[in-house]
Parts: structure tokens; sequence; C-alpha cells
């Protein structure tokens, strides 16, 4: 509590929207694009959008240029995909999306544009509504006095097109046909960039204050904020031990005793069986949209794409961003070298400060055409069939499951123990405990990669905090305050830990850094949060992100009084008050560890590594020194993201060797 009172310049104060929470924002068109021009909305549910099955009008344009098998075979596919062929054939590769418009144009005497001589003023919308347009490839323009709309084609728009010109042909003049390419452009060079990169860095602060961990103040002096966090951080952790010595140490112990207790809940709660749903077709598949944030990964891209084109899922439906920087041009480079990809698109982040890995995945969101969504980190290997059985968790929870979480596996083949701990922590946390956290549907600390998000619940929440250095676990706790949910489903992604006690440090740090931010946002108003989150969200928001940063910077503290305890006078004197209860809050809190450690290890079928369990008193050691080191980086530098390193290990999954 006395730490939330001092973090004013992480913003106002100020209640959450929980009258909000019913509106829809993005999971409808525009108020401002007519019925006709709604295109690209997405189905934000598994079902068969019962689209148009007859003949395919938007391949007229092309039948005397294209093979009648290749047109057959793609008009067949088209039908057991629910799309239009003539996107079939563009994501396929077959044709260019510049060249069928171009024939598109000439058959329907819609003209085309390219927004060349388009400026930021003949766009009909205002600044907040131009996520609409990257969302759904609509946009109003004012030329020469009048409102037409540039229509970027996807699902059956070009067959809607075909036949609506040809009912009433004065709409010719009204529409135009834009390359999905110029008018992604046009948003991120020239017309929308200013308000796009604004709802990247602050979109959350500006929707939602008091959700987003952004300073109040942007630009000026950072010294203010550094002298409040620094008196927040000093007045929480000395004033307690001054006021009242042994309640602050009965209060540390049983932090520590629910900590263990709620992982020992989710390790031993029971999961009841889930029956899987039939199958889907391809046809019923909702287009999945796979998001990459990437920066100084060039090594990286090619296994990346590998491991992505691996995953079972149609072609035509898969779209792929990969968001890097500015200045990281060997990754830019990287991506090049894969050559033309219909389903991969690449954007390039604005520069700029926050420099984070949420503020590349907001400024990607809107150009999201999935209406599910996936994230993966650079190194991940994710299992072929995971995008199929996130859909299938999403169908069995039903609606109010706004993200879905995969499990997370290390597979490093290397000789340092702290890559083996790091293995033993992930097994014992995605395949023990959260599942049960999920089952007692707790909100979820989520890991930062292979979440599956309904899109539009995930833009309604605002998207991620680009001002927090771990966006994933204030993402799980503010969709519970917006009354959804998060669910573990069973599926692995293999990921590669850190070897060096440096990178392992600069990680851990950083995520330490994160907990202290995502506490502090949620506990501002810490009734509010009872109201939002329930009880059980209150306690899991402090015994998770509260009790990971706390219990790390108390071990010392603890270890060492303890070993006071039971030397003091060269005698045994753990029978005194509170050192039983101290000694009981650290049994608890090894034992827990050890336990779970294991039974995770063992259900990867790795028992081999339970030798590093061993360590774990060592290992807390490095624990509290990453901690100190993310209580002074959140009074210096609350925002700076440390760059974990990839690429520098053999991963077991994959038999790959990196640099």
């Amino acid at each position: 509590m006395a730490l939330s009172d001092h973090v004013a310049d992480h913003g106002a104060a100020t209640a959450w929207p929980r009258s909000q929470r019913a509106a829809r924002p993005f999971a409808a068109t525009s108020p401002v694009v007519p019925a006709q021009a709604a295109f690209a909305r997405s189905n934000n549910d598994n079902v068969d959008s019962g689209a148009d099955q007859g003949p395919a009008d938007e391949l007229d344009c092309v039948r005397h240029l294209l093979a009648s098998k290749v047109l057959d075979s793609a008009e067949s596919r088209a039908r057991r995909l629910g799309m239009g062929a003539d996107q079939v054939l563009i994501r396929s590769g077959v044709i260019d999306e510049g060249w069928y418009l171009d024939r598109l144009s000439r058959h329907t005497g819609i003209a085309l544009e390219n927004f060349a001589t388009i400026e930021r003023a003949d766009c009909a919308l205002i600044d907040s509504q131009l996520t609409y347009v990257a969302a759904h490839g609509v946009c109003p323009l004012r030329r020469d006095g009048e409102l037409i709309w540039a229509i970027a084609p996807r699902g059956h728009a070009a067959r809607t097109l075909c036949r609506l010109v040809k009912a009433y042909p004065d709409l010719t003049g009204r529409l135009r046909l834009a390359p999905s390419t110029a008018l992604q452009a046009f948003l991120t060079e020239r017309g929308g960039r200013k308000a796009l990169t604004r709802a990247a860095a602050w979109g959350l602060h500006d929707r939602h204050p008091a959700a987003s961990a952004a300073p109040t103040a942007e630009g000026g002096s950072p010294w203010p904020g550094r002298l409040r966090r620094g008196c927040g951080v000093t007045a929480a952790a000395l004033l307690p031990p001054v006021l009242a010595p042994g309640l602050s140490g009965v209060m540390l112990a049983l932090w520590f005793i629910g900590h263990a207790a709620l992982r020992l809940a989710g390790a031993f709660w029971p999961r009841p069986a889930i029956l899987r749903p039939l199958p889907l077709s391809d046809r019923r598949l909702p287009v999945y949209t796979v998001m990459v944030a990437l920066y100084r990964e060039a090594s990286s891209v090619a296994p990346l794409m590998r491991a992505i084109e691996a995953l079972d899922y149609p072609r035509e439906k898969l779209d792929v961003i990969l968001v890097v920087e500015p200045d990281d041009l060997q990754t830019r480079a990287a991506i090049a070298r894969l050559g033309a990809r219909p389903h991969l698109r690449m954007l390039i982040a604005p520069a700029g400060i926050p420099k984070t890995k949420p503020k590349a995945l907001n400024w990607a969101l809107p150009f999201a055409r999935g209406s599910f969504l996936a994230v993966f980190d650079a190194e991940d290997q994710p299992d072929p069939a995971q995008l199929r059985a996130a859909l299938d968790a999403f169908r069995c929870h039903g609606g109010e499951v706004a993200c879905a979480q995969a499990s997370l596996c290390i597979d490093n083949e290397t000789n340092s123990w702290l890559s083996v701990m790091f293995g033993a922590e992930y097994a014992g946390q995605f395949d023990i405990c959260l599942p049960g956290l999920s089952e007692m549907r707790l909100p979820l600390p989520l890991g930062g990669s292979s979440n599956h998000f309904r899109t539009a619940r995930l833009r309604e929440v605002g998207g991620w905090d680009a001002h927090n250095v771990t966006e994933d676990a204030d993402l799980g706790f503010r969709l519970a305050r917006f009354g959804y949910r998060s669910v573990m489903f069973a599926s692995t992604t293999y990921e590669e830990a850190p070897i060096r006690p440096g990178a392992w440090l600069r990680q851990r740090s950083r995520w330490m850094k994160g907990w202290l931010q995502t506490w502090c946002v949620h506990m501002r108003e810490p009734r509010q949060l009872w109201r939002d989150a329930g009880a059980k969200g209150f306690v899991a928001l402090n015994l998770v992100a509260g009790g990971n940063l706390l219990t790390a910077l108390a071990y010392p503290v603890m270890l060492g009084g303890l070993l006071r305890d039971l030397l003091t006078d060269g005698r045994l004197a753990i029978w005194q008050g509170w050192s039983i209860l101290h000694l009981v809050a650290f049994a608890a809190a090894c034992g827990t560890t050890l336990m779970v450690g294991f039974m995770g290890l063992a259900k990867r079928g790795r028992r081999r590594d339970s030798w590093v369990l061993g360590l774990t008193a060592v290992y807390w050691l490095y624990l509290s020194i990453a901690a100190l080191c993310a209580v002074l980086q959140y009074i210096w530098a609350p925002h700076h993201w440390e760059k974990t390193e990839h690429g520098k290990v053999v991963r077991r999954h994959t038999g790959s060797v990196g640099r």
C-alpha cells in the first residue's frame, strides 16, 4: 500500500471503466463506413460465415489470362476455405495482388487508388478512427468535393464488388480499388503515422489512464519521477520495520506462506476432463494473425518462419506480421532474404520512447486481419497444431475467455545449471501451477509468448501497455478486471533460456521490474480492484505480482535472521516467538518449489534434470540480486527494456545449432 501511494508519475488513480465493459468499439464496422463497404468485418467466433457460394464472379476478369485448371482449382479451394477465389490465388503466390486489381479495375470500371497523391487532409476520418482503416481495409476519402471509398479487397469483397457494380453501375464513381500494400504505406508513412504512433505508445493511457504504467508527464526532466519512486520504495521498505518490527516480520512470513500456498493449490487443484469438440473444417477456420516483435534477431528469422509455416493451418488464412525497429537493419535484411511470401508482412515500428516490445505489438495490432491473434517470440518453436488447439480452447470455454495460454518449455542443451533451473521453473509454472490457477478461475500471469487472443477483446481492453516491461502479466490481470478470463490449453511452445549469468540477470531483473510496475498500477485503487476482479483476483495479484518480487527481496533477510537465531549464543534459538513462523515460511516456500519443480520435470519426462532442484537455495540468492536490480531500475529507468539474447545454444527440441 505504501508503495502505490508514491507512484503518482505513473498516471492518475482514476476509476476503472467498468461501465464500458459492454462496449465493443472494434468488434463492429466503423459507423462512418456504409454497410456495403464492410467487407473486412471480423467474426470473433468459430462459425461458418454463411458467405455466398455462388459462382466466383471475381475470376471473370482473369479467365482469359489464366489456365482453366488453375481457375477451377482456385474456385474449388475457395469453396473449401470459405473465401474468395481471388484471395486463394493471391495468398498462394500464383498471382500478384497489384496485377489482379489492375484486371479487376478494367473489368468493373472501378478506378485504382495507389495513395500516391493522397494527403492526411483527404481522409474523411479523425485520428482516433484511423485504426478502423487498418483493421478493415476501407478508407473514406474526399476527392474533388465528393466522398469516395478506397477498398482493399479481402474475403469475398471482390465478388461482392463485381455483383454490386453490375446491379448499380453508378457506384463505380464512388469506389476505388486499393492494393493493401499501398493502403498500409499510406497509414504507416504519411496519412496515419502520427495518430498510430500515438496509439501504439500512449493508446492505453489515453483511453484508460488508471490502467497504464505510463508517466503522467510526457517529456521534461525525469528527476521528479525518480525522486517520487525512490521515496515510495524507501518508505515501503523502511517504515514498516521501524514502526512495527514484530508485525512486519509476521506479515512478511505470512506473505511467504501465502505465495507458497497459492502455488501448491494450483499444483493439486483437480483438472476436470475436457471433451474436445469435433475438429473444425477448414471452411469454418477464421483468419488467424500471428505477430512477432523482433529486435536484433537476424539469426532467428529463418528458423522462426520455418516454425510458423509448419503450423497446421491453411496458408490462405494465416496472417503473419513481423514487427522490427527502425534501427535494426540486419533483421530487416534477414526478412527481405526470405523472399516474397503473400501471408507475411513486415512492419517497422516508429522510433521514439518507449522502445519496448509492447509498443511494437501495439503498432501492429490495428493491422491484424485475423479475428484471433497469437503472439510468439523470436526463438519460439510452437507445436504445429497449436492454432487449432487454441481455437478448440475458445470453443470449449465460451465467449468470456479472451485469452488462451499455451505451455512454454525450455529445450536448451547446455552445461549451464542456470538454464536447467530455468527449465525446471518453466515446467513447474506452465505445466503444474498455471493450469490449476486457470481451473480456479483466477487471473493468469500470462507468459510473454504463445498468448492467443480474441482480437476484438484485445482491442477493447486497450492492447498492451507500452510502458510496462512485463506487458503479458499486466494484460492477464487487466483482462480479469474487464470481466474476461484467461485459460491454459494443452499445447507446447519450445523456447530458449539464457545460459550466461549476465543475460539471465538482465532478463530476470526486467521481469521483476515489470511485476513491480504491474502491482503498482493495479493497487492504485485497492477497493476498485476488489470490485473489478473480486476477492480472488485481489488476492492473486498480491500473492503473484507482489509475492514474486517481495519473496525474492526478503529471502536474504529471512535467511540471515534464521541463521542468526540458530546460532545465537552458540545454541539453537528457533523456539523463540517469530522464529518458528519464519522457519515455517522458509520451509513452505522451499518445499513447494521443490515439489512443483519435480512434478513439472516429471510431466515433461525430464526427471534426470531434477538434481538441479538441490541448488534452489543458491538460485534464490540469484533471484534476490535480480529483484534488487529491478527495484533500482524501477527508480532510475522504469521503462527501459533489457534485451534478451537468443541464438546462442543448441536446441534440444529442434537440434539446431546457434551461433
